[in-house]
């Protein structure tokens, strides 16, 4: 980490007038990294879409299992975070490196909330290694040339992209954004990706008022996607099986039901 992404510059870019995402969704999964304004709009959404509570969980949960298959199962030893949102627990570092604690982590936000939380991201086993970048999704050329100070980006690398895309607006941006990461690491990288949807058939249709609700009250701004428009952030990748289904249900016990976020692990060939 340089001295200008240091954890102590976070604070003064904080705003604690209006909710944030990285906050209320904290504040959904039962943390306490938030604010009475974060937890005000955060029941006024899940009084509007009462799963929300249940995909933030299962966001959580399979993140946990992506990052176990890909190290038990791909012998991945390197992760690009991207959009880590605050500490919780179980980061990704924190499964990778109990199963290969040689693994490399490197997290990329921009929130200045998880910048002045960071120090406890960057936490790791002896044998490996976790860093922090504070930078933006909008600018993947920026992220992949920090990210090698830390990641070998001739070695096979996993890059997360929970829940981020779906701040960006613009889908032939988010596409262009993902194309653009991906180019930059070698066959055998993996892409992890969760998206909200509004597809009805997975329940998506209260995402629509209370995005809207959201995009009115809150920052940053959000949409959700079709589950085709999700698809097509995997273009010229393989997806694992099951592919892309509901985030609750990949690679699940068996029954688990539902939640309106897409979610799949794809490999470049």
């Amino acid at each position: 980490m340089s001295a200008g992404d240091s954890p102590t510059a976070g604070p003064a870019r904080l705003n604690t007038s209006v909710a944030h995402n990285a906050r209320v969704w904290n504040y959904w999964i039962g943390g306490k990294d938030n604010y009475e304004v974060d937890q005000g709009v955060g029941e006024h959404v899940a009084g509007m879409f009462p799963v929300i509570r249940e995909v933030a969980r299962a966001d959580r949960d399979f993140l946990g299992r992506a990052v176990r298959f890909l190290t038990a199962e791909r012998g991945v030893r390197q992760f690009l975070d991207v959009g880590t949102g605050l500490p919780t627990v179980d980061n990704t570092h924190e499964i990778a490196q109990r199963i290969a604690p040689e693994s490399r982590i490197v997290y990329v936000d921009n929130d200045p909330i998880v910048l002045a939380h960071a120090r406890s991201l960057l936490t790791s086993s002896p044998e490996g290694v976790t860093d922090y970048i504070d930078a933006d999704v909008h600018d993947p050329d920026a992220i992949v040339r920090r990210a090698v100070d830390t990641l070998d980006l001739d070695r096979p690398v996993a890059v997360m992209m929970l829940g981020i895309l779906n701040f960006v607006l613009d889908t032939d941006e988010a596409r262009d954004i993902v194309r653009r990461i991906m180019a930059a690491v070698p066959s055998g990288s993996h892409l992890v990706l969760t998206h909200p949807t509004y597809d009805a058939e997975v329940g998506g249709e209260g995402n629509i008022a209370a995005m809207e609700f959201w995009n009115a009250n809150a920052t940053p701004p959000i949409t959700a996607r079709s589950g085709a428009e999700i698809a097509s952030f995997l273009d010229g990748l393989e997806p694992v099986e099951p592919g892309l289904v509901p985030c609750s249900q990949w690679r699940a016990e068996p029954g688990a039901a539902a939640v309106p976020q897409y979610g799949a692990v794809a490999v470049k060939p």
